[in-house]
This record gives C-alpha cells, structure tokens and sequence, in this order.
C-alpha cells in the first residue's frame, strides 16, 4: 500500500528543520516538486500522485525556520493509478515561469502537459489547465519537467505509458505553444530517466537560440547537454539524472 507521505525540509547541512504532512499541505503522495524562492517568502507546487492534483504552498523563511502560511489546491482531475512497473504513475513533473505566472505540469497517465494560468496567486482549482502539448508519437509517460533558458520545455519520458521500444528513455523538447522541436533517447534502456534540471552559470537568464543542442556524454554513467550564448558566453548546462543498473 502506498501511503501519503510528507514533505521533509532540510538546511545546507541536511538536518531537518521542517517536515510537513497532509493535513498542513493537502499532499497526498507528493510526486515532484519546483520552489519559486523569493528570498524571504516562496511557493512551492507539489504534485500528488495518489489523487491527481497539485497544490501550491506559500511559504515563510526567516531565522525561526521554514512554515506554510497556506495551502491552495490549484489543479486535479489528473489521470492517475497504480503500475507494477513504476509503483504508481499520475502528475509529475512541475515547471514554473514566474515572469508569465504559469505552471507547466507533466501528466504521465495522460500523456500530456498542461499549463495552469495565474498558479502563483490563484485561490482556485483550474481543473487539468490547458493541454499544450500531447502527440503520441514523441510523447511516452512524460515524468520530469523542466523550462529552458532558451523558453523551451523539455519532458523525460519514464515509458511507463505509451512505451514505444525504437525510443527508449528519451528526452523530448518542445515549445510552450506545443510546437515538437527535438528529442534524444539518452540510454538503451525503458525508463532509466529519474529527473533533469537546467544549471546556469554567470548569470540570472540569458538568449539562446531556439532550440538547445542536445549531444550525448557520460559524466558519471548520466547526461548533460551544454549551450553556450554566443555574445555574452553565458553557459547553461541540462542534467539528466538517469537510474542506474541494480541487482536486487
């Protein structure tokens, strides 16, 4: 039985200063999380996968710790259920644009992604949101969710929904207007990917060109892609967490 859980809040030593359950943030198995961090104050969006939603927490930072000032569930009506093959599958990946005040979130039983409007102030459920992007052909049980620098969305595929055994473990880029731009299968294996972020170095944002140049290496059996802004030099790096071989 896979039970509700809670989310742990830990300082940049790993202590825990915090631990938040369902009846303080309406989680019920959180699934991913991303934090817009405003310095003394953020929001957290947490997907649940036991009940197809997500919330968004607003959070307090200072000296005396970390606390939720409130917790709006924002989304639901996910598609979600138990597999023998991931535990359970349902909304996933999360990405946030706080400059159009939109949250991206990966529906892996829906084979899709949607965005919610207005998701750092609304008081209300926007239902699923607004699908902008669901093709079959490129898409297999979207699990991680990031935006890129360059404006994009990249999704990992976890294969457990619409597994296509030609494309294994691929990282699929597409616009915010659902427009497919590229894709990459990152490992011979189904379902080796775990998560994939962007890191930026020497500055806050930086012009790209449309679509990022994905290559494949292996730093530590995972994958990274870099791009590099011809005027300025800034660099912004994709990593892809990947699951590695285990003998059980």
């Amino acid at each position: 039985m896979v039970k509700a859980g809670s989310l742990l809040v830990l300082n940049r030593t790993g202590d825990i200063v915090a631990q938040w359950t369902p009846a303080m943030a309406k989680i019920d198995g959180p699934w991913d999380l991303t934090i817009f961090d405003q310095g003394n104050q953020a929001k957290v969006f947490v997907s649940n996968v036991l009940n197809g939603t997500v919330v968004r927490l607003d959070v307090a930072v200072s000296e005396d710790g970390v606390q939720i000032k409130g917790a709006t569930q924002i989304a639901s009506g996910y598609a979600f259920r138990g597999d023998p093959a991931a535990l359970v599958v349902g909304p996933s990946g999360l990405a946030y644009d706080p400059q159009r005040d939109v949250l991206y979130v990966a529906s892996s039983v829906d084979n899709a992604v949607f965005a919610l409007f207005g998701a750092g102030n609304t008081k209300h459920d926007s239902g699923k949101g607004v699908l902008i992007y669901a093709d079959n052909a490129d898409l297999h049980g979207p699990l991680a969710l990031a935006l890129g620098p360059n404006g994009d969305l990249f999704t990992a595929n976890g294969d457990a929904i619409n597994a296509d055994s030609k494309q294994p473990s691929e990282i699929v880029e597409f616009t915010t207007q659902g427009r497919f731009v590229a894709q990459l299968s990152v490992d011979p294996a189904q379902g080796a990917h775990l998560d994939l972020h962007f890191r930026r170095r020497g500055a806050t944002s930086c012009v790209l060109p449309r679509s990022m140049t994905m290559c494949r290496t292996s730093p530590f059996g995972g994958f990274h892609s870099t791009t590099q802004d011809a005027e300025t030099g800034f660099v912004a790096r994709l990593h892809i967490y990947r699951i590695p071989n285990c003998i059980y």
